[in-house]
């Protein structure tokens, strides 16, 4: 007879660990216990040597699908002389932390049961078990037990505390369960909160019907689902998209879809073995797949781009709305523009006024605002666009050990990282920081991965704009350091923990603007860097953005100060043959302003090239969101061509520059000679990549580095992705990029994470870095 004490880190909550544990000491006749507590599951075995050692194998080996062990510690001790297995009651330990599981899909066994009229949960919207349901969103304390959840104020009935109770119950200690009996309800209002007469609160979803009906008659719905109110309308509906894209105003950003099955999907778009296990996958993300030409989806749902945005239903109100005569619904976060999604009832009401025509409500609180997440598939692999819903809160494990450090993320696309030990903590997707109400989310969202990381820093790491709102806000929090990392080597360093790289790398940042130690805006860099520093050894020529943040919004001002480098004085003349040509009264106040050098600061960032070159092909001269129009020439270089524009790689000192003039005048060139834009893009992009991979060979051949790291929303772009990867590898190099993390600014936290850990490892924190 042999006896440890096995202590298992990991995902282990929530998951049907406990469980799974009782059963498997059962199955081998030993004895014990098994318990939660706020660092993970600990667990007391007693037996023969081979049943024992058969038994702590098995916890890695047959561990429940929604467990992520990251574990196993086995320590021999005395045997006790147990005379059974049990579970024990939970305990909260002062100084150990737990991982939380994601919210998970409703699983095949629930789905069952929610459409067997035999089955006492028969269409009841809340029907989970412990490999399905709410986690992360109903927490609001560790360890996940149900008293620390949105489901405390719901007492089991008789038969749903038998589930919970009994160890070899699919419900065992399936903290969110409920029944009709004894659950939460839904139930439906008017704009102004008032239940509908004709659809009264009930606790068997009936109010789903009255939904389906409003939806399908072309009204809004705010529905009320796992993270927080999606907005929905009919996306067969052409009237109905639009009205809700004029209320929110939301006015050409795509809109994501959800459909019934994958068939329902296959039939919108072209669904690979790779999109297809996305859709399909317990995460159920946002899946970008091509669309097919003539489906039923609306033409405004995403208008100009080639992909839509599919995602499946994820939770029984989902199945339930679309089961029958609902062929599609756009799914859009319920909020205003740049503030976070609503998850609270009279919040919603407030906020979605003058939006929202009806409301699906229910009684079970959302505690953590989560998103839906985004991904895609880049060759045969998938790709992180947006991470949230599903992935969140699991942390992302790394190769080493680290000090502990809080980074505040960027100001765009934000998220926040606590980094622990060997493991990232990354929150939810955030979003942008421009409103008070999005700011309250990051504080919210920081106090939410304190709780569940168990561990508060007091280093922490920001960007090095001095102006953002996070780098202020690294100021006010209480802290011993603070160590600012400038935003590309921020993205380079996040793709290096993902592939676990550490030593020098010639990273590609290539995105829309990030602060430069030089004062510039960056965006088109190479840089030579670890996880400590960087070395800038090239990048994209400088140019100016006249009027700044309004070339964001406005590409054609990119397009005149592009073309104004390449042609000089004549610049003008040029763009009066282009279509920039309605733009001719702005010409001259625009080259006063880059004379005067007002207002018009210096970027190096490819993002603001594709923008421009948009405007330059009349393709584009305003944009209503980030990234508008390269998405535009990404859907228009789908044809392949062997041409290319030429470019110039200069010197300056130690720095190798890309100068992109002679390909903006070739552009310009055959645009006025009347080449079709769609003729053009492809090439356009096929001389970028070979640029980026000339400019890289030529960063080799200063440094002797042969590993090349991607990062930076430009990658985003499929063509320019999947060419770069291509061609650079022909060139010898190994090549990396972002593996389940957004290479948008999704990715930066961790990345500032890391490099705060290593410079305080390294003892090398600059002196601009202290706090």
């Amino acid at each position: 007879m042999v006896a440890y004490h096995i202590a298992v880190t990991g995902v282990v909550q929530g998951v049907g660990f406990r469980p799974f544990v009782y059963t498997l000491a059962t199955r081998l006749a030993l004895n014990g216990w098994v318990y939660n507590h706020s660092g993970g599951v600990d667990i007391a075995i007693e037996g023969p040597e081979d049943a024992v050692a058969r038994f702590i194998a098995a916890l890695r080996d047959e561990a429940p699908p929604l467990a992520h062990i990251t574990g196993v510690t086995a320590r021999a001790v005395a045997p006790k002389g147990y005379n059974r297995f049990e579970i024990r009651h939970s305990e909260q330990q002062e100084g150990q932390y737990q991982l939380i599981s994601p919210d998970v899909a409703t699983c095949p066994d629930c789905l069952r049961e929610l459409f067997d009229p035999n089955d006492r949960r028969y269409r009841y919207p809340f029907i989970n078990c412990t490999n399905c349901g709410p986690r992360l969103t109903i927490v609001r304390d560790v360890p996940y037990d149900r008293a620390n959840t949105s489901m405390a104020c719901f007492a089991l009935c008789p038969r749903c505390s038998a589930e919970y109770e009994d160890p070899v119950d699919r419900r065992f200690h399936a903290e969110p369960n409920a029944c009709p009996v004894c659950g939460p309800m839904l139930w439906i209002t008017d704009e102004m909160g008032a239940p509908l007469r004709d659809a009264p609160a009930d606790p068997k979803g009936n109010s789903i019907i009255k939904a389906a009906e409003l939806l399908l008659a072309g009204n809004v719905l705010a529905i009320k689902g796992l993270g927080g109110f999606h907005l929905a309308v009919d996306a067969t509906n052409e009237k109905a998209v639009r009205r809700l894209r004029s209320r929110k105003y939301r006015e050409e950003k795509p809109l994501a879809i959800m459909v019934k099955d994958i068939d329902a999907a296959s039939q919108v778009a072209r669904i690979g073995r790779a999109e297809r296990e996305l859709l399909l996958s317990p995460q159920r993300p946002i899946v970008l797949c091509r669309r097919r030409a003539g489906s039923i989806i609306a033409p405004s749902v995403a208008p100009g781009v080639p992909n839509q945005g599919i995602m499946l239903p994820y939770t029984p109100l989902h199945h339930l709305l679309l089961e029958k005569n609902v062929p599609a619904l756009v799914m859009t976060s319920a909020n205003q523009v740049d503030e976070p999604i609503c998850i609270a009832n009279r919040e919603a009401l407030a906020r979605l006024k003058g939006i929202a025509d009806f409301y699906l409500f229910h009684n079970r609180d959302v505690l953590v605002r989560c998103d839906d997440s985004v991904a895609a598939v880049t060759g045969r692999s998938p790709v992180m666009i947006r991470r949230s819903r599903g992935w969140a809160p699991k942390p992302v494990s790394l190769k080493r050990s680290y000090p502990d450090v809080l980074a505040l993320g960027p100001h765009l696309k934000a998220t926040l990282c606590i980094l622990k030990g060997g493991l990232a903590y990354l929150s939810p997707h955030i979003g942008d920081l421009e409103t008070p109400e999005a700011r309250d989310f990051h504080r919210e969202s920081l106090r939410l991965m304190e709780r569940i990381a168990e561990c508060r820093p007091d280093v922490i790491a920001c960007d090095l704009h001095p102006a953002y709102w996070t780098t202020r806000l690294a100021e006010e929090l209480p802290h011993s350091q603070i160590i600012r990392v400038q935003h590309h080597h921020a993205h380079i360093v996040s793709a290096m923990a993902e592939n676990g790289l550490s030593r020098e790398v010639i990273g590609l940042a290539m995105d829309g603007t990030g602060y430069g130690p030089d004062g510039t805006a960056w965006g088109g860099e190479f840089l030579a860097a670890d996880e400590i520093d960087f070395r800038r050894a090239g990048h994209i020529r400088p140019y100016m953005l006249p009027g700044s943040e309004k070339a964001v919004k406005e590409p054609w001002r990119v397009a005149a100060s592009l073309l104004r480098e390449s042609f000089g004085d004549t610049w003008r003349d040029v763009a009066r043959r282009l279509p920039l040509k309605e733009k001719e009264s702005h010409f001259d106040v625009l080259e006063n302003m880059m004379v005067q050098g007002f207002n018009s600061p210096l970027t190096s960032s490819l993002g603001r090239v594709f923008d421009g070159v948009a405007a330059i092909l009349g393709t584009r001269q305003a944009v209503s969101f980030e990234g508008q129009a390269a998405m535009e020439l990404e859907t228009l270089a789908a044809g392949r061509t062997k041409k290319s524009y030429p470019f110039e790689l200069m010197r300056e000192g130690d720095r190798i520059v890309l100068d992109l003039r002679p390909l903006v005048r070739a552009i310009a060139e055959e645009r006025i000679k009347g080449k079709a834009p769609t003729a053009i893009v492809a090439a356009f992009h096929r001389t970028i990549i070979g640029a980026l991979v000339a400019m890289t060979v030529a960063v080799r051949e200063q440094t002797g580095l042969g590993k090349a790291v991607l990062s930076g929303g430009c990658f985003q772009n499929r063509v320019l992705l999947e060419g770069t990867v291509r061609d650079l590898e022909k060139n010898g190099f190994e090549v990396y990029a972002h593996q389940m993390l957004p290479s948008n600014d999704g990715c930066i936290a961790l990345g500032q994470a890391v490099v705060a850990a290593a410079r305080i490892e390294a003892r090398g924190t600059r002196i601009e870095d202290k706090g």
